[in-house]
């Protein structure tokens, strides 16, 4: 995994949101040595211009508003949010947790732990990603099932079948017509509803 994360450096968009100084130049420099293709964006903009892979995102409780306001403009899913840090208020703090950030760097930056730092965050995003998908997966799968059982359920009232029989017929129906047992289920119970809904 590291070993491709590494490979992934020079593909990596990066867009840093940091003022044009002595500080942010080293960060944009350091970034680019890595390989990384780094955007400035300053002030905080409303909303990212480019799809970023990464956002190092200055956080400060002065500009509140506007960073609230880049995040929820964020596209699904996320870039990697790094934080950065002038100083540690319970403000700041706040906004930190807000951002969802995978990592913080502290200013003054040094380059030193920067790219540690990148590679863990990166790493971490992408586990979350993964972890997401596979409940995503599971969510379905659940629904899936709960259907499949009140359709079963629906079967073995209406017909006088047991439960066996009753996913046998959806079965048979799901592979003549050609579709998932899923769409058949849920055939059958819109079928009962309207039903109901008549008498």
């Amino acid at each position: 995994m590291a070993i491709s994360l590494l490979r992934e450096l020079p593909e990596l968009k990066v867009v840093v949101v940091h003022p044009p100084d002595e500080e942010g130049d080293a960060l944009v420099s350091h970034l680019r040595r890595v390989g990384c293709m780094v955007s400035v964006v300053w002030p905080v903009p409303v909303s990212l211009v480019s799809n970023a892979d990464v956002l190092f995102l200055l956080i400060e409780g002065e500009a509140r508003h506007a960073i609230e306001a880049l995040l929820k403009s964020l596209p699904k899913p996320e870039p990697t949010v790094i934080a950065i840090l002038n100083y540690e208020d319970p403000t700041t703090l706040q906004l930190v947790l807000e951002s969802g950030a995978f990592a913080v760097v502290q200013k003054p930056i040094k380059p030193f732990g920067l790219l540690a730092n990148l590679v863990a965050a990166r790493s971490n995003w992408m586990e979350r990603q993964a972890l997401l998908k596979e409940n995503r997966k599971l969510r379905r799968k659940i629904t899936s099932d709960q259907a499949m059982s009140r359709a079963k359920t629906i079967l073995m009232a209406s017909k006088g079948i047991s439960e066996v029989e009753a996913y046998q017929a959806i079965r048979a129906q799901a592979m003549s017509k050609r579709l998932s047992m899923e769409q058949i289920a849920s055939s059958i119970i819109n079928m009962e509803t309207l039903l109901q809904a008549a008498n």
